[in-house]
Formats: C-alpha cells, sequence, structure tokens
C-alpha cells in the first residue's frame, strides 16, 4: 500500500514513512521521525523529535508529539519518544523525548487513549491499555502500568509509580505510589479501596478479587508498619494478584505509598 499525503504536509526527506500512512493537510514530521505502517496524521499534527510511531496509531489535530521536554536542565541531547501501536492520540496531546538525565527515553505502550490536553513528561514510561483523560498530566521519570485509567484533569507527580490496573478519579492530584489495582480519588489523591469494577470488566476470577480484597484489609488493619504487613502478606499469600501488590510495595522506590485508610 502506498501512503497518503497531503500536499501541505510539510515532511522531512530523512523521515521514515511506513506503507499505508496517511498524513493530513498541514502536518509537520520531523527528519528522526518513523511512521511504521498505517499511521494517520490527522491535520495539523507535528511529529518531530527522535520519534518512533507505532502501527496504526492515530494522532489527531493539533497534538504535538517527540518535542523536547519541559526540564530546565535539558541542554539539546538526543533522547527519544516511542509510541506502541493502535494508540490514539487526540487533539492537543503532547509527548516529549527523555532527558539525559533520566533513560532517555519516554514510552507509550500499545492500544493507549490520550484524550484531548493530555500530557506525558520525559522519561515517563506507560504500559499498555492506559487511557488518559481529557487534560490528565503525567510528569517526568512516572510509571504507569498497564490497564491504568487516569481522570480528567488529573496530575501526577513526577517519579510516582501507578501499579497495574488502578483508577484515579477526576481532579486529582497525585504524589504517592498507588497500589496495583487501586482506586485514588480526591484532590489530595487518598486510598480509596480497590478497582473492583475494572478487575471484573478484565474477567479477573472471583477468588483472585476475594484474596485481593482480604489482602488490602490486611494492609490497612495488619500489625506493624506498612512494610511489616506486605511482607509478612508476601509470606502467606499464594494469589497472583496479590503478590502482584507484595512486589510493588517491596520494590525499590523514590516515593512514598498511598497507603489503606
Amino acid at each position: 500500500m502506498t501512503s497518503q499525503i497531503h500536499p501541505s504536509a510539510v515532511i522531512d526527506p530523512a523521515a521514515s514513512i511506513g506503507a499505508g500512512c496517511k498524513i493530513g493537510p498541514f502536518c509537520i514530521v520531523g527528519p528522526e521521525v518513523t511512521l511504521a505502517p498505517g499511521v494517520e496524521l490527522k491535520s495539523h499534527a507535528v511529529v518531530t523529535g527522535w520519534t518512533d510511531i507505532g502501527e496504526n496509531t492515530t494522532i489527531f489535530p493539533f497534538a504535538c508529539v517527540g518535542e523536547v521536554p519541559q526540564d530546565l536542565k535539558f541542554k539539546g541531547e538526543r533522547t527519544r519518544l516511542i509510541v506502541g501501536a493502535r494508540c490514539r492520540i487526540r487533539e492537543g496531546a503532547t509527548l516529549n523525548t527523555g532527558t539525559a538525565g533520566g533513560t532517555g527515553i519516554t514510552q507509550i505502550g500499545d492500544d493507549c487513549l490520550l484524550m484531548t490536553g493530555a500530557h506525558v513528561g520525559h522519561d515517563a514510561t506507560l504500559g499498555n491499555r492506559v487511557i488518559l483523560a481529557n487534560q490528565a498530566a503525567i510528569a517526568g521519570h512516572c510509571q504507569i502500568g498497564d490497564d491504568v485509567i487516569i481522570g480528567g484533569l488529573s496530575g501526577v507527580h513526577q517519579w510516582v509509580r501507578i501499579g497495574h490496573g488502578a483508577i484515579i478519579g477526576a481532579v486529582t492530584m497525585v504524589t504517592n505510589d498507588v497500589l496495583p489495582h487501586g482506586l485514588v480519588q480526591g484532590p489530595r489523591g487518598d486510598l480509596d479501596g480497590l478497582n473492583l469494577v475494572g478487575l471484573k470488566r478484565r474477567g479477573v476470577d472471583r477468588a483472585e478479587i476475594t484474596a485481593l480484597r482480604a489482602g488490602y484489609q490486611m494492609l490497612a488493619q495488619g500489625d506493624g508498619t506498612f512494610l511489616d504487613r506486605a511482607r509478612k502478606l508476601a509470606e502467606e499469600t499464594d494469589s497472583i494478584h496479590v503478590r502482584e501488590m507484595t512486589d510493588f510495595i517491596l520494590s525499590a522506590t523514590d516515593r512514598s505509598f498511598l497507603t489503606p485508610k
């Protein structure tokens, strides 16, 4: 399949354009950009920097993908942005490349939806099937697990980790790590239980959900410190999902945790 490129688009000759791409009016594509087969850029989309866009991803009008980081320490070093397959990057979204002070790479997984005005900062990593609702902002160095949903107008502070399957409510500021499958809401991001709806929608077995609920209660009400409870829970559980939660808690982090009430 040949690509369809509108005559008003500005594409650097050094850019790599895959088969079957569609590039609409007034788009800009930089010299170090690679568009995999089937990528579509709607009118006025900008893709620049050292940026790879995965196959069948769609970038909507006025999105700016691959620009330099919003970091005063950035001195023009060559860093990268990688976007996975089948993502939808909606109007006005911004995705920055990495920094030398981080991993040097900002990475978005497959099948992600970044809604209008969403922002992904430098060196952040998003897993697969992540949804950022309108105007949600991910700061630098964050790690967002698979199947995470972040509500509109919410912000995630730099270096924060959000575990697999967690959900963040709208208009929420998240300043500490969020457990896998956690439910966070409120202006300052309180951990308010488990994302039970998400677990059921993903077809998680009822026995696993019951084990997760029991594990969450142990973390909330057991003896000792939060880390002590997590270690004890790790020793006692045979649940895959509870083990995922305890592994997350006991792994290295630069942040504290949002803890159960």
